[in-house]
């Protein structure tokens, strides 16, 4: 992969924060112009348009989910110990309001108005971890570490709406702590063993 320049990287980190803050119509090129303080046209010189800017954001929102989930594939071996990080992992920028969204799970709220690109990209994000929870459900279910009440995508999807779910009861309630109310018993369930 190619490194974009430090205005292009200062450019995606803007529109990210622009997006979670209001969504896919919620800011312009003149909103991160002030932000990045740079003209718009050197906006154009990196992301020819919106649909670019925001297609290139949600593929590198991918690229680093993934890279964060072999990592904690690599870092930690038992599948319990997987969803746990990956819920504490969300309950952490909550919280601490690095990542308060899922830019995708926003962006996913707004597919009917996304340029059909960006909807591609979207939709890529969610099926990438649909996949790795399917995988890791079924290696807990072989090795007795989780119960799955159905199968083991049914339940992955179930996991990732919850999750997604509890990230915007907690902005709706303005309360991070709504998140791991939500998610705790989740994580519970799949740890029973009856």
């Amino acid at each position: 992969m190619s490194h974009v320049s430090s205005t292009a990287d200062d450019i995606l980190a803007c529109a990210r924060a622009l997006i979670i803050a209001g969504g896919y119509n919620g800011f312009s090129y003149a909103d991160i112009a002030d932000v990045v303080g740079i003209r718009k046209p050197s906006i154009h010189h990196h992301f020819a348009s919106k649909v670019d800017l925001v297609r290139t954001l949600v593929s590198r929102y991918r690229e680093e989910a993934q890279a964060g989930l072999a990592a904690l594939e690599r870092n930690v071996p038992d599948p319990r110990d997987q969803l746990e990080n990956y819920v504490a992992y969300w309950e952490a920028c909550i919280t601490d309001a690095t990542a308060p969204f899922c830019v995708c799970a926003l962006l996913a709220s707004e597919l009917p108005i996304l340029p059909e690109e960006v909807a591609l990209e979207v939709r890529a994000h969610f099926r990438v971890l649909a996949s790795w929870l399917t995988s890791v459900l079924e290696r807990g279910k072989r090795k007795g570490r989780l119960h799955l009440a159905s199968s083991a995508k049914v339940e992955a999807e179930g996991f990732m709406a919850t999750v997604h779910g509890a990230m915007l009861s907690a902005r709706a309630y303005g309360d991070s702590r709504t998140f791991g109310t939500i998610t705790r018993p989740l994580l519970d369930r799949l740890s029973s063993t009856h």
